[in-house]
């Protein structure tokens, strides 16, 4: 006698039972697993209390004293480092600028009437912007004073992203080096100093140095590469309006 399955009858779901009572165990074990994790965490948070407080202390700390020294130490000592320059710089400027230098180097490096020098200032104020400028000045003056290894420490020290300023001092450095007969470590820094940045105004200048140095030292084709580039990307320069003079001389060295 054949059998069926009246309509709307379902068997007993005894396997999806089982599988919800699976879920709901697996999630208690999850539960539970998170609450005992949570618990060690707060155990280990409460043992290490003292230490967490104090470490968020020593970070506070030291924000707070990153600004209260910027605000309270750095700025005062800026505007004072700055003050004090303003003379030294004067005396710089004035040498420069005029026959009597010697003098006027000596007064900006070593002061006057009571008031710092540049030497003063870096020795003072070290750390302010000031003070990484009076290493440029200071730096010069000695180079214009034929004090070469003193130039070339201060230069060393100044720090600037400057494409003049920057570019300038390690050009320094190289004319210091020319002068105490060290070409090659004086081709070194015309190198850094035409890499420095690229302008109308120190790029030319040092290439031109640069290619003269290496006429001398009888590197002829050295020396037409820094020549052909001025010729090339700066013939409006003031090196530019001679260079045809000095890639002649150099190509007939070659």
């Amino acid at each position: 006698m054949a059998t069926y399955k009246k309509r709307g009858y379902k068997k007993p779901h005894q396997k999806e039972d089982h599988n919800v009572h699976d879920e709901h165990s697996t999630t208690e074990e999850v539960f539970s697993t998170l609450d005992e994790s949570a618990s060690k965490t707060e155990e280990w948070v409460a043992r290490n209390q003292k230490y967490i407080l104090g470490g968020i202390g020593i970070v506070v700390l030291v924000v707070l004293g990153f600004l209260g020294y910027q605000q309270f130490v750095l700025k005062p000592k800026e505007a004072e480092a700055s003050n004090e320059m303003f003379f030294a710089q004067q005396y710089f400027d004035e040498a420069v600028n005029n026959t009597a230098k010697d003098s006027l180097y000596g007064l900006a490096l070593n002061g006057a009437e009571g008031k710092y020098g540049l030497i003063d200032i870096i020795d003072n104020y070290g750390g302010t912007k000031a003070a990484n400028l009076a290493h440029y000045s200071a730096g010069m003056a000695y180079l214009n004073t034929q004090k070469y290894d003193q130039a070339i420490k201060y230069l060393e020290d100044f720090k600037s992203d400057d494409p003049i300023l920057g570019a300038l001092a390690k050009g320094g450095i190289g004319d210091a080096f020319v002068q105490l007969g060290q070409e090659e470590d004086a081709l070194g820094y015309y190198e850094k100093a035409i890499s420095h940045s690229d302008n109308d105004f120190t790029t030319p200048k040092f290439l031109f140095k640069a290619g003269v140095l290496s006429l001398q030292d009888g590197k002829a084709e050295k020396a037409l590469k820094y020549f052909n580039r001025i010729k090339n990307e700066y013939s409006d320069s003031e090196e530019g309006r001679t260079i045809d003079i000095y890639i002649g001389k150099a190509e007939t060295l070659k």
